[in-house]
Protein backbone atom coordinates (compact mmCIF):
# COMPACT_ATOMS: atom_id res chain seq x y z
CA UNK A 1 0.00 0.00 0.00
CA UNK A 2 1.08 3.76 -0.92
CA UNK A 3 0.54 6.70 1.00
CA UNK A 4 1.59 10.12 -0.31
CA UNK A 5 1.69 13.59 1.14
CA UNK A 6 1.48 16.22 -1.48
CA UNK A 7 1.21 19.84 -1.02
CA UNK A 8 -0.25 21.26 -4.22
CA UNK A 9 0.01 24.37 -3.75
CA UNK A 10 -3.77 25.38 -4.89
CA UNK A 11 -5.89 22.64 -6.00
CA UNK A 12 -7.84 24.54 -8.87
CA UNK A 13 -4.48 25.55 -9.99
CA UNK A 14 -2.77 22.07 -10.05
CA UNK A 15 -5.35 20.09 -10.52
CA UNK A 16 -4.29 19.01 -14.21
CA UNK A 17 -0.97 18.23 -12.51
CA UNK A 18 -2.38 16.12 -9.26
CA UNK A 19 -4.85 13.88 -11.43
CA UNK A 20 -2.01 13.71 -13.97
CA UNK A 21 -0.49 12.21 -10.66
CA UNK A 22 -2.64 10.25 -9.38
CA UNK A 23 -3.51 8.02 -12.88
CA UNK A 24 0.36 7.85 -13.35
CA UNK A 25 1.20 6.24 -9.87
CA UNK A 26 -2.29 4.98 -8.60
CA UNK A 27 -1.15 6.01 -4.98
CA UNK A 28 -3.59 4.22 -2.84
CA UNK A 29 -3.87 6.41 -0.15
CA UNK A 30 -2.75 10.80 -0.48
CA UNK A 31 -2.54 13.75 2.25
CA UNK A 32 -3.18 16.94 0.32
CA UNK A 33 -2.00 20.15 1.56
CA UNK A 34 -2.69 23.96 0.53
CA UNK A 35 -5.88 23.46 -1.39
CA UNK A 36 -6.65 27.27 -1.61
CA UNK A 37 -10.06 26.40 -1.82
CA UNK A 38 -13.52 26.81 0.40
CA UNK A 39 -15.13 23.70 1.00
CA UNK A 40 -17.84 23.90 -2.29
CA UNK A 41 -14.56 24.40 -4.45
CA UNK A 42 -13.11 21.27 -3.82
CA UNK A 43 -12.86 19.17 -6.93
CA UNK A 44 -14.71 16.17 -5.98
CA UNK A 45 -16.27 14.62 -8.92
CA UNK A 46 -12.71 15.12 -10.92
CA UNK A 47 -11.11 13.39 -8.31
CA UNK A 48 -13.79 10.32 -7.88
CA UNK A 49 -13.49 10.00 -12.11
CA UNK A 50 -9.88 8.85 -11.72
CA UNK A 51 -11.24 6.06 -8.61
CA UNK A 52 -10.36 8.18 -5.22
CA UNK A 53 -13.16 9.04 -2.71
CA UNK A 54 -12.10 12.06 -0.45
CA UNK A 55 -12.52 14.14 2.84
CA UNK A 56 -11.87 17.07 2.59
CA UNK A 57 -11.08 20.36 4.87
CA UNK A 58 -10.82 23.37 2.88
CA UNK A 59 -10.83 27.21 3.07
CA UNK A 60 -10.88 29.88 0.81
CA UNK A 61 -7.34 31.67 -0.50
CA UNK A 62 -5.81 29.75 2.23
CA UNK A 63 -4.67 26.92 4.05
CA UNK A 64 -7.06 23.51 3.52
CA UNK A 65 -6.12 20.24 3.78
CA UNK A 66 -7.65 16.80 2.30
CA UNK A 67 -7.41 12.99 2.25
CA UNK A 68 -7.74 11.09 -0.60
CA UNK A 69 -8.36 7.12 -0.80
CA UNK A 70 -8.33 4.64 -4.33
CA UNK A 71 -11.06 2.44 -4.30
CA UNK A 72 -11.43 2.39 -0.66
CA UNK A 73 -13.73 3.77 1.63
CA UNK A 74 -12.83 6.67 3.89
CA UNK A 75 -13.75 7.69 6.99
CA UNK A 76 -13.94 10.74 8.28
CA UNK A 77 -12.59 10.90 12.19
CA UNK A 78 -11.79 14.97 12.40
CA UNK A 79 -11.52 18.50 11.04
CA UNK A 80 -9.21 20.75 13.32
CA UNK A 81 -6.92 19.99 15.87
CA UNK A 82 -8.24 19.34 20.09
CA UNK A 83 -7.36 22.90 21.39
CA UNK A 84 -6.62 24.43 17.83
CA UNK A 85 -5.38 27.53 18.79
CA UNK A 86 -7.15 29.34 16.18
CA UNK A 87 -9.79 27.13 14.19
CA UNK A 88 -10.13 29.17 11.25
CA UNK A 89 -7.51 28.01 9.81
CA UNK A 90 -7.84 24.80 8.18
CA UNK A 91 -4.80 22.81 8.53
CA UNK A 92 -5.79 19.15 10.06
CA UNK A 93 -7.78 16.43 9.04
CA UNK A 94 -8.01 12.73 10.31
CA UNK A 95 -9.38 10.01 8.89
CA UNK A 96 -9.40 5.84 8.83
CA UNK A 97 -8.86 4.07 5.57
CA UNK A 98 -8.34 0.04 5.42
CA UNK A 99 -7.77 -0.05 9.42
CA UNK A 100 -5.24 2.55 9.35
CA UNK A 101 -5.64 6.21 10.99
CA UNK A 102 -4.36 8.93 8.51
CA UNK A 103 -3.71 12.16 9.87
CA UNK A 104 -3.45 14.98 7.40
CA UNK A 105 -1.58 17.86 8.05
CA UNK A 106 -0.24 21.68 7.30
CA UNK A 107 1.44 23.11 9.74
CA UNK A 108 2.21 26.96 9.97
CA UNK A 109 5.20 28.28 8.54
CA UNK A 110 6.41 30.77 11.30
CA UNK A 111 8.17 33.22 9.37
CA UNK A 112 8.95 36.00 10.25
CA UNK A 113 10.93 35.21 13.80
CA UNK A 114 10.79 36.21 15.74
CA UNK A 115 6.67 37.16 15.63
CA UNK A 116 3.33 36.23 16.51
CA UNK A 117 3.12 34.02 13.32
CA UNK A 118 6.07 32.15 14.92
CA UNK A 119 4.24 32.16 18.19
CA UNK A 120 1.03 30.11 16.27
CA UNK A 121 3.58 27.63 14.54
CA UNK A 122 4.55 26.13 18.10
CA UNK A 123 1.34 26.68 19.55
CA UNK A 124 -0.22 24.68 16.73
CA UNK A 125 2.53 22.23 17.50
CA UNK A 126 2.19 21.83 20.46
CA UNK A 127 -1.46 20.90 20.01
CA UNK A 128 -0.48 18.49 17.32
CA UNK A 129 1.74 16.91 20.04
CA UNK A 130 -0.82 15.98 22.32
CA UNK A 131 -3.17 15.20 19.87
CA UNK A 132 -0.32 12.44 18.62
CA UNK A 133 -0.07 11.25 21.97
CA UNK A 134 -3.75 10.09 22.53
CA UNK A 135 -3.04 8.67 18.75
CA UNK A 136 0.04 7.00 20.02
CA UNK A 137 -2.15 5.70 22.97
CA UNK A 138 -4.67 3.45 20.82
CA UNK A 139 -1.92 1.07 19.90
CA UNK A 140 -2.92 1.29 15.94
CA UNK A 141 -1.22 2.01 12.80
CA UNK A 142 -1.46 5.79 12.46
CA UNK A 143 0.32 7.45 9.73
CA UNK A 144 0.44 11.77 10.44
CA UNK A 145 1.31 12.79 6.70
CA UNK A 146 2.11 16.43 5.19
CA UNK A 147 4.16 19.49 4.82
CA UNK A 148 5.56 20.33 8.52
CA UNK A 149 7.68 23.55 7.74
CA UNK A 150 10.67 21.68 9.83
CA UNK A 151 14.00 20.98 8.15
CA UNK A 152 14.90 18.82 10.91
CA UNK A 153 18.69 18.77 10.48
CA UNK A 154 21.67 21.04 8.88
CA UNK A 155 22.51 18.61 6.57
CA UNK A 156 22.59 18.29 3.24
CA UNK A 157 20.60 15.37 3.34
CA UNK A 158 17.72 17.65 4.83
CA UNK A 159 18.70 21.46 3.35
CA UNK A 160 20.26 22.30 0.32
CA UNK A 161 22.45 25.29 2.72
CA UNK A 162 21.93 25.41 6.36
CA UNK A 163 23.85 28.93 6.55
CA UNK A 164 21.09 30.36 3.87
CA UNK A 165 17.86 29.08 6.09
CA UNK A 166 19.21 29.53 9.93
CA UNK A 167 17.09 33.09 9.87
CA UNK A 168 13.81 30.85 8.76
CA UNK A 169 10.95 29.71 10.97
CA UNK A 170 11.90 26.10 9.33
CA UNK A 171 15.12 25.87 10.88
CA UNK A 172 14.64 27.03 14.25
CA UNK A 173 15.65 25.24 17.55
CA UNK A 174 11.95 25.62 18.48
CA UNK A 175 10.08 24.29 15.27
CA UNK A 176 12.82 21.29 15.56
CA UNK A 177 12.64 20.62 19.33
CA UNK A 178 8.85 19.92 18.81
CA UNK A 179 9.44 17.72 15.46
CA UNK A 180 12.32 15.49 17.40
CA UNK A 181 10.04 15.54 20.84
CA UNK A 182 7.41 13.64 17.94
CA UNK A 183 10.19 11.44 17.00
CA UNK A 184 11.71 10.64 20.94
CA UNK A 185 8.21 9.48 21.73
CA UNK A 186 8.81 6.55 19.12
CA UNK A 187 7.35 8.18 16.19
CA UNK A 188 9.70 7.13 13.26
CA UNK A 189 10.44 9.24 10.11
CA UNK A 190 9.65 6.90 7.55
CA UNK A 191 12.22 8.59 5.02
CA UNK A 192 15.18 8.92 7.39
CA UNK A 193 14.30 5.41 8.78
CA UNK A 194 15.42 4.10 5.34
CA UNK A 195 17.71 6.37 3.51
CA UNK A 196 20.07 7.86 6.77
CA UNK A 197 22.35 10.02 4.49
CA UNK A 198 20.48 10.50 1.02
CA UNK A 199 19.66 14.06 0.19
CA UNK A 200 15.89 14.02 -0.44
CA UNK A 201 14.22 17.28 -0.84
CA UNK A 202 10.60 17.52 -1.37
CA UNK A 203 10.52 21.73 -1.76
CA UNK A 204 12.32 23.80 -3.91
CA UNK A 205 10.91 27.36 -4.13
CA UNK A 206 9.90 29.53 -7.59
CA UNK A 207 12.40 32.00 -7.28
CA UNK A 208 16.49 32.52 -7.77
CA UNK A 209 16.82 29.27 -9.72
CA UNK A 210 16.11 26.90 -7.28
CA UNK A 211 14.72 23.94 -9.04
CA UNK A 212 17.40 24.06 -11.90
CA UNK A 213 20.11 24.34 -9.29
CA UNK A 214 18.81 21.64 -7.02
CA UNK A 215 18.02 24.12 -3.98
CA UNK A 216 15.86 22.59 -2.07
CA UNK A 217 15.24 21.27 1.05
CA UNK A 218 13.20 18.00 3.26
CA UNK A 219 9.66 19.52 5.10
CA UNK A 220 7.17 17.08 3.90
CA UNK A 221 7.01 14.23 6.31
CA UNK A 222 5.83 10.97 6.94
CA UNK A 223 5.78 10.08 10.74
CA UNK A 224 4.46 6.70 11.57
CA UNK A 225 3.44 5.07 15.20
CA UNK A 226 5.32 1.46 15.83
CA UNK A 227 2.54 -0.58 14.54
CA UNK A 228 2.58 1.38 11.25
CA UNK A 229 6.91 1.67 11.36
CA UNK A 230 6.80 -2.20 11.50
CA UNK A 231 5.17 -2.65 8.19
CA UNK A 232 7.57 -0.10 6.50
CA UNK A 233 9.11 -1.20 3.00
CA UNK A 234 9.83 1.60 1.15
CA UNK A 235 9.94 5.42 0.53
CA UNK A 236 11.03 7.78 -1.71
CA UNK A 237 10.10 11.44 -3.29
CA UNK A 238 8.30 11.88 -6.81
CA UNK A 239 10.85 14.46 -7.96
CA UNK A 240 10.45 14.22 -11.11
CA UNK A 241 7.35 16.35 -10.55
CA UNK A 242 8.01 18.94 -9.54
CA UNK A 243 9.70 19.82 -12.85
CA UNK A 244 6.83 19.22 -15.09
CA UNK A 245 5.28 22.27 -16.67
CA UNK A 246 3.21 24.71 -13.80
CA UNK A 247 3.91 22.37 -11.30
CA UNK A 248 3.72 22.68 -7.33
CA UNK A 249 7.27 23.67 -5.78
CA UNK A 250 6.88 20.47 -3.79
CA UNK A 251 7.33 17.13 -5.00
CA UNK A 252 4.89 14.04 -3.55
CA UNK A 253 6.85 12.07 -1.19
CA UNK A 254 5.48 8.25 -0.17
CA UNK A 255 6.29 5.56 1.78
CA UNK A 256 4.93 1.95 0.96
CA UNK A 257 4.04 -0.19 3.97
CA UNK A 258 2.73 -4.18 3.97
CA UNK A 259 -1.15 -5.06 3.90
CA UNK A 260 -2.06 -6.65 7.29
Amino acid sequence: MRIATYNVNGISARLPRLLEWLEETQTDIVCLQELKAPDERFPEAEIAAVGYNAVWHGQKSWNGVAILARGQDIALRRKGLPDDPDEGHSRYIEAEVNGLIIGGLYLPNGNPVPGPKFDYKIAWFEALLAHARTLFLTERPVVLAGDWNVIPTDHKADVFSASRMAADALMQPESRSCFFRLNHAGWTDALRALHPDEALYTFWDYTMNAWARDAGFRIDHLMLSPAAADRLVEAGVDKTFRGREKASDHAPTWINIRPT
